[in-house]
């Protein structure tokens, strides 16, 4: 999360009579910046990992372990030494870290305190990091307190005592019926923000995810702990209404998604036509990368029928009015929206030789008045396209302070939006009056529970995009494709019971790229050489060129024998292609060896862990519900592990 803006926030009533003036003048804001740094060029990859926490605090006389809302003090402890490095950069120590807040007042979010270079020995720097930001979290905080890297607090809104501080969930800013306001993140961005997705939208978002039907839950499952007749807010209605649905555990309130911890990996790429192809190739890996990394099967005390934390995300900030939502006629909206602001990317943006228009095969919705001005303004179709999709969205707090801004060096008005739509992917411009570069973020990982399965996803990313540089790889495949793919992702076991669309032929007849990733790192690899290791993978003619098949996750990342070579034999095959000392070779292999195990399913995903763990806890009535005790021995469990105290070898294997 970036930095935050100071002011006074508009209620929507108010600040949807801006919305066109802050669409406007992003626009004009979007355009200065391309039209100035559309030529920036940078010497090699710099990236850098988020990495998200949240902090447990234990009852140790009732076995309770409730969630703290004392991140601010920790904060201040934590961002006291990194303001001290901003005022002297040059003597910045290594390693560093660079602490932000999220939307949860129970959250940390931690980052190296400087960019990871393009060495494949700065990939040895990560784990480190890592293991000193979560060593340096533990120490701001109370002897029952903890960081824990889940992605979702099991028992977040449940009847009882889940806050330390406890607080009864009466307020205006959610009105929901399980979590105060006071959960939310303090600045006044955040309750303002959630306000305003209820209010823009009609009625509180509602969250169902699909109960487990385990033998003793009851058919059809209908809530018990859900206080049916509470009688505060008008929206306490709307679960008696059809919001909350049979056999679905229900969720009414932002901080159900936003509560949730991810891994995030953001790219600084050569320029923005590598930026746009970059982009482009991570799309259809998005979806496969969430249901590797799927660590979230527990929602409110339930087990859920899902492994993953995106679907809970997507409507919880879900402000689509009803007309958006086509449950009524337009009238008063400009556009019938199909996916929420967070949801999977909908267009691929890149105008690079291996682009077909074919691959754009879902109707994308864009505002034609924004397009027609960017068009105008010398921004192709593509990209145009893409900026006036994400400005259908009404910017959601406006600060009435910064209304009025100089479109020639801000970005405010251009970000409001921008990072108000949480895709997948994110394409970033570079700020204004900075060194920085045309950058992708990487976001559909979910968080894992130590920090070397959290650096071996994050290089596995890295040197992903290495290979594709490298070898000029090519992964596109229908956005429809990709979109059905997210929703298989989400299932119950979807790393061994789905199967993906991914395309069959990724190499390309064309010559690879004449920047290498690395200068550091050149080669004189060509795509005969990395074809030879295909294992006859590559057409001799364009007949099945664009073809793509489902494939067991299994076969995407390790591959199948004479058909795709798989993805860790093409890092493979790009780390034989470079100069890589064996103790730098050695290590990376451990990491690939995890993320090869979790697809093969020799080694279990966080959330079938998890959901074994609660099966087999001898509390278990095998009745979906994940007791106050169940969640207790769960999180010391996860603590345990985290450590190193406690070793799990279904889950990392013998380390």
């Amino acid at each position: 999360m970036g930095l935050l803006s100071l002011g006074t926030p508009l209620k929507w009533s108010e600040a949807k009579e801006f919305a066109d003036h802050v669409r406007s003048h992003g626009i004009d804001q979007f355009l200065s910046i391309y039209h100035k740094m559309k030529d920036k060029q940078k010497d090699c990859l710099l990236w850098g990992d988020e990495v998200e926490y949240i902090v447990v605090s234990y009852d140790e006389q009732n076995k309770n372990a409730k969630i703290s809302l004392r991140v601010f003090e920790m904060l201040a402890i934590l961002q006291k030494d990194e303001q001290d490095w901003l005022k002297d950069p040059e003597h910045v120590p290594a390693p560093a870290t660079s602490w932000r807040p999220e939307y949860g007042r129970f959250m940390l979010e931690g980052t190296p305190g400087s960019p990871y270079g393009s060495s494949l020995r700065d990939l040895l720097l990560v784990e480190p990091n890592m293991k000193l930001r979560r060593e340096l979290a533990l120490k701001t905080m109370r002897p029952n307190e903890v960081p824990l890297t889940i992605v979702s607090y099991p028992r977040l809104g449940c009847q009882g005592e889940f806050l330390d501080p406890h607080h009864e969930p009466n307020g205006d800013a959610c009105r929901s019926l399980f979590v105060p306001d006071e959960i939310i993140n303090p600045h006044a961005r955040f309750p303002t923000l959630t306000a305003n997705i209820r209010r823009r939208r009609g009625s509180k978002v509602a969250i169902n995810m699909p109960i487990f039907k385990d033998r003793n839950t009851p058919s059809p499952f209908i809530d018990p702990t859900i206080p049916w007749d509470r009688d505060i807010f008008p929206e306490d209605k709307e679960a008696k209404e059809g919001a909350a649905k049979p056999d679905h555990i229900y969720m009414d309130a932002m901080a159900f998604g936003m509560g949730c911890c991810c891994l995030q990996i953001t790219f600084q790429a050569c320029n923005v036509t590598e930026a746009r192809r970059l982009y482009d190739q991570l799309v259809p890996v998005g979806p496969i990368m969430l249901a590797l990394t799927g660590a979230a099967p527990i929602y409110r005390g339930y087990l859920s029928d899902v492994d993953c934390r995106w679907n809970v995300i997507a409507s919880s900030v879900d402000d689509r009015t009803p007309e958006e939502r086509a449950l009524k006629p337009l009238e008063h909206d400009r556009f019938v929206i199909n996916k929420s602001r967070y949801d999977s990317v909908d267009s691929y943006i890149s105008t690079g030789p291996l682009f077909k228009p074919k691959y754009n095969d879902i109707d994308l919705v864009y505002d034609k008045k924004i397009y027609d001005k960017l068009r105008s303004n010398d921004i192709d179709d593509q990209l145009a396209k893409h900026v006036s999709h994400l400005f259908i969205r009404d910017p959601l707090v406006i600060f009435k302070e910064l209304l009025d801004q100089d479109d020639s060096v801000s970005s405010d008005h251009f970000e409001n939006i921008q990072s108000t739509n949480w895709q997948t992917l994110r394409f970033k411009p570079p700020p204004p009056n900075s060194n920085i570069g045309w950058r992708v973020e990487f976001r559909s990982m979910e968080i894992q529970i130590t920090d070397f399965e959290n650096t071996a996803f994050a290089i596995f990313i890295v040197l992903l995009t290495r290979a594709i540089i490298s070898f000029n790889l090519n992964f596109y495949i229908p956005i429809s494709k990709v979109d059905e793919n997210m929703q298989n992702a989400h299932k119950r076991g979807a790393v061994l019971n789905e199967k993906f669309y991914f395309r069959k032929n990724v190499f390309t007849k064309q010559k690879p790229s004449s920047r290498q990733p690395s200068p550091s790192t050149s080669t004189s690899t060509s795509n005969a050489d990395i074809n030879g290791a295909s294992n006859g993978n590559t057409p001799d003619d364009d007949e099945d060129q664009d073809a793509y098949e489902l494939m067991t996750i299994n076969e995407i990342i390790n591959g199948k024998s004479g058909g795709f070579i798989g993805l860790i034999p093409l890092i493979n095959s790009y780390l034989n292609s470079v100069n890589v000392d064996i103790e730098t070779r050695c290590q990376l292999s451990k990491y690939l060896d995890l993320i090869s195990r979790r697809a093969d399913g020799s080694l279990m995903t966080a959330a079938t862990w998890m959901r074994q763990f609660v099966q087999n806890h001898p509390a278990y009535k095998h009745d979906s519900v994940v007791s106050q005790e169940i969640n207790y021995d769960l999180m010391k469990t996860i603590e345990k592990i985290s450590s190193g105290e406690l070793e799990i070898p279904e889950l990392l294997g013998k380390q």
